[in-house]
């Protein structure tokens, strides 16, 4: 009798964050819940990864080194084949304004420090669910 594998499809996250111990939490979190990751430790490494690795979606630190969440951004959606990826930011900032420069950036959401890793699944299955709608849609048209 044989026995047959089954393959999963596992939504890929590019965690871009600079700080390792914060990539190793973000990481392990989210493997745990079954999705592939890929890291970035700057912002210039973050828009290479996204080219590389088209993943599903893109959680990234305001403040990036070399290049920050908010210009990464800007320049995912300047590109079509990345331009409706749901970036997620993740902020020391909690001031009002600073969620409006991330939407106004380009971010699908913004979420703060010290971070709710429940919030934070929350979020990422909102924007997973939306964005494979807008495919499914998009594929019977």
């Amino acid at each position: 009798m044989t026995h047959a594998l089954q393959h999963q499809y596992r939504p890929t996250v590019l965690v871009a964050e600079n700080h390792e111990d914060s990539r190793y939490l973000f990481r392990y979190f989210l493997e745990s819940r079954g999705y592939r990751v890929v890291e970035a430790g700057d912002g210039l490494e973050a828009i290479s990864a996204a080219e590389r690795e088209r993943p599903d979606l893109v959680v990234l630190d305001a403040s990036l080194p070399l290049l920050d969440g908010f210009e990464a951004t800007r320049r995912l959606r300047e590109q079509r084949a990345l331009c409706d990826l749901p970036v997620v930011m993740v902020s020391g900032y909690a001031t009002p304004s600073d969620r409006e420069h991330a939407l106004v950036a380009g971010c699908s959401d913004y979420l703060t420090k010290p971070l709710e890793l429940e919030q934070l699944a929350t979020v990422l299955e909102r924007h997973l669910a939306t964005r494979a709608a807008r495919r499914q849609a998009a594929f019977f048209r």
